[in-house]
């Protein structure tokens, strides 16, 4: 199979998979439905025409038919009264009558035999129908059970185009989930080795280290001369202290007994100068 074979080949597949998607068995039993009750009705309807002709001719015989009674009447009438003229007119217009009742007897049979044979054909269309229907609703109800039980399927499997969209935008998601989770690890690793402090300073290991030790022993250094200092604030602290401390107790209590005399003083005055005024 050439290239071009193969691809139209392939088109026409493609093509008839969308026809089969997009046509709706439904619909097209209900079409062929309609057109069935649309020739029965048609059978129907040439059948009433057909009747109405019938029944048209059969007036017509019947009218015929008493003008035969009248004629044959008027020949008797002019046989009784000598006028064998007259009786022979009436006659020959009675045979013409039954002539013209003959024809149309063959043409009410014809009819009636056409008639009988629509009647048939009408009768089995019907049946046809209401086979048709019966067998109709029946594929329906098929079709839209299966219908149903592929898009369940579909929907379980996953296999349909909503859900393989849906697995994949999963799918992507969790990767992109895995690069971000992955690159916060790596970004706090580096952080937590430094890596990010190197690159950004000049300095090489050899200076950082010698820099670190500098540090320590700057730290040392100083937590040696707290220590002392600290030491030698608690001795002297704590001999003052014991001494000191009873003498202040007692400058309170003197400095509060003074305060308390000179407002009973004052207020007494103020009592004295009222009584005065």
């Amino acid at each position: 199979m050439g290239v071009l074979s193969r691809a139209s080949y392939v088109v026409k597949s493609k093509i008839n998979a969308l026809l089969n998607r997009t046509e709706d068995p439904s619909e097209t039993l209900d079409y062929s439905y309609e057109q069935m009750r649309d020739e029965l009705q048609d059978v129907k309807e040439g059948i009433a025409e057909l009747t109405t002709q019938k029944k048209r001719l059969e007036i017509q015989k019947r009218r015929l038919e008493k003008n035969v009674e009248k004629h044959n009447d008027q020949a008797r009438d002019a046989v009784q009264q000598g006028r064998d003229d007259l009786a022979r007119q009436a006659l020959e217009k009675k045979k013409a009558k039954m002539s013209q009742i003959e024809e149309l007897e063959g043409q009410i049979a014809d009819l009636q035999q056409t008639q009988d044979g629509l009647v048939e054909k009408k009768d089995e269309l019907q049946g046809r129908v209401e086979e048709f229907r019966t067998k109709k609703e029946t594929m329906k109800a098929r079709y839209e059970a299966a219908e149903a039980s592929n898009s369940v399927s579909e929907a379980i499997s996953g296999v349909g185009d909503e859900m393989g969209q849906t697995a994949r935008s999963i799918e992507r998601a969790e990767e992109q989930t895995e690069e971000m989770e992955a690159r916060a690890e790596a970004m706090d690793e580096l952080r937590d080795t430094g890596a990010f402090d190197d690159a950004l300073s000049d300095k090489d290991q050899i200076d950082r280290e010698l820099e670190q030790g500098r540090s320590d022993r700057e730290v040392e250094a100083e937590l040696e001369t707290l220590k002392t200092d600290v030491s030698g604030e608690s001795a002297d602290g704590g001999e003052e202290t014991s001494v000191a401390q009873p003498e202040t107790e007692a400058e309170s209590e003197a400095d509060a007994d003074v305060d308390v005399a000179d407002e009973a003083v004052d207020a007494e005055l103020e009592e004295l100068k009222d009584e005065e005024s």
